[in-house]
């Protein structure tokens, strides 16, 4: 499912023409350029949210416009794939901690346990100092929802569930600057997020 604007030593064209956008959970791809065909045909954009990040100030969907981000879905007390999910994210950090044009949301999926002191704790265990990461907690259904049906991130399996199914996912979710969803990514392997972090310059050049 991985889609690159770059072919070898080739510089990148129009971006947003090679990524593929997505539309539906299914995560089918659809190649769109003209302006009008993306208007008319993705029609899913990341909903509205308000949760608290990791120092208890409220965020929102208007920390996201204009900027492309890269959403995860973890634990703290996971001892699974949450750490080298967070690992590999560190990666894309490190990648674009000087450019507030690209940011990074890690999104709690046991917010009865991960309070904002939690979320700042966990992060400082990562020495994680980028202004741009923020690991978010709140309602559980608000994230539940929003992970299954605004960020797809279970793909079309989880997107009916409710919020009584626990949400475990290894994927990352890639979303432009107009809230579209652009890529997905396994982010266990270092192969997939080095490919996100090209697609990240990739959607960097339509900014």
């Amino acid at each position: 499912m991985l889609w690159s604007c770059q072919s070898g030593a080739e510089k990148t064209v129009e971006a947003s023409t090679m990524l593929p956008y997505y539309n539906e959970p299914t995560f089918t791809p659809l190649f769109l350029s003209a302006p009008e065909e993306i208007e008319a045909g993705i029609t899913h954009k990341i909903s509205p949210f308000k949760l608290l990040n990791q120092d208890s100030l409220l965020l929102d969907q208007h920390w996201i416009e204009g900027k492309i981000h890269v959403a995860s879905f973890i634990f703290t007390t996971c001892g699974s794939i949450c750490p080298t999910m967070v690992q590999q994210m560190q990666s894309v950090s490190k990648a674009f901690e000087k450019d507030d044009r690209v940011g990074l949301l890690s999104f709690s999926v046991t917010p009865w346990y991960d309070t904002p002191a939690v979320m700042q704790a966990f992060k400082k265990s990562y020495e994680i100092s980028d202004p741009n990461w923020h690991f978010l907690t709140g309602k559980q259904s608000e994230i539940y929802q929003l992970a299954r049906q605004a960020y797809f991130a279970e793909e079309d399996i989880g997107y009916s569930r409710d919020s009584t199914d626990f949400l475990h996912t290894e994927h990352l979710i890639l979303v432009d600057a107009d809230k579209r969803i652009r890529g997905i990514y396994n982010g266990t392997l270092a192969l997939d997020v080095q490919q996100l972090i090209a697609d990240i310059h990739c959607l960097r050049k339509t900014l």
